[in-house]
Order: structure tokens, then C-alpha cells, then sequence
């Protein structure tokens, strides 16, 4: 019985496929063509009108603003000096674990503090997660 109810169910299921029932389709285009106007000259890509110079000397697409312009691309003098540290590689905990405390610069003493106590937390909800 249990077998019949599934080649039933296959059916049904192929059925549907070769219908097409279920499956999300475009809509067609909005009102009728212009006269004259040929279908495959308006399904081409349209060419980017924005010129190379435009390209090279603007940042496109990080307009946040409906009234504004994008932003222009800036000597690297003009941006904060803290920008360009934002991709350095920081030392992980076990690493700091190797090196003396008292001789470590202030920015990796203030990052072993912050990984030492996520670590501790972690192993804190980790014990009271199996009692």
C-alpha cells in the first residue's frame, strides 16, 4: 500500500514538473513594443556610459545618499593614518601566551586581556553546558 502511495506520488510530482506548476517564471515585458523597434536589438546588454576617466578618479556604487554623488578617490596623504593599519595581522592568544606579559607593547597587552577572558568564558559555558 505504502509503495503504491509513492509511485502515486511520483506521478503527481512529474506531472507537475512537465506542466511546469510551481516553477517561477519572468513576467513578460510591460505594454506592447514600440513600432518599428526590433525584439533582439532591445534584449542586448546595454554598454556602461560611464567614461574610464570617471572610473579611475571615483569610488561607483558606495553612494549611501539619495540626492548625492560618489565619492571621489583621494590621495593617500588625505586618508587617516589608522586606515592603513586595518589589515595588519595581529598576533593570536596562544602567541601571546609564549611571550613575557610585562615585556609586550600596550596594544597586545590590551589584546591578550580581551582573547584570555573570551577564552575563559567560553570554557566557563562549556563546563556548566555539560553539568
Amino acid at each position: 500500500m505504502a509503495l503504491n502511495q509513492i509511485r502515486s506520488l511520483r506521478s503527481v510530482i512529474i506531472a507537475k514538473e512537465a506542466v511546469g506548476v510551481g516553477q517561477r517564471t519572468f513576467a513578460a515585458g510591460a505594454g506592447k513594443a514600440k513600432k518599428g523597434s526590433k525584439g533582439a536589438a532591445s534584449d542586448a546588454p546595454k554598454a556602461s556610459v560611464l567614461s574610464k576617466e570617471v572610473k579611475s578618479t571615483t569610488v561607483i556604487g558606495s553612494n549611501i545618499l539619495k540626492d548625492g554623488t560618489d565619492p571621489k578617490i583621494m590621495p593617500d596623504s588625505e586618508y587617516p593614518d589608522w586606515l592603513w593599519h586595518l589589515l595588519d595581522k595581529h598576533p593570536a592568544l596562544s602567541e601571546l601566551r609564549r611571550k613575557n606579559i610585562v615585556t609586550l607593547p600596550y596594544e597586545d597587552l590590551i589584546r591578550f586581556v580581551k582573547l584570555d577572558n573570551r577564552a575563559r568564558i567560553k570554557e566557563n559555558n562549556s563546563v556548566k553546558a555539560k553539568n
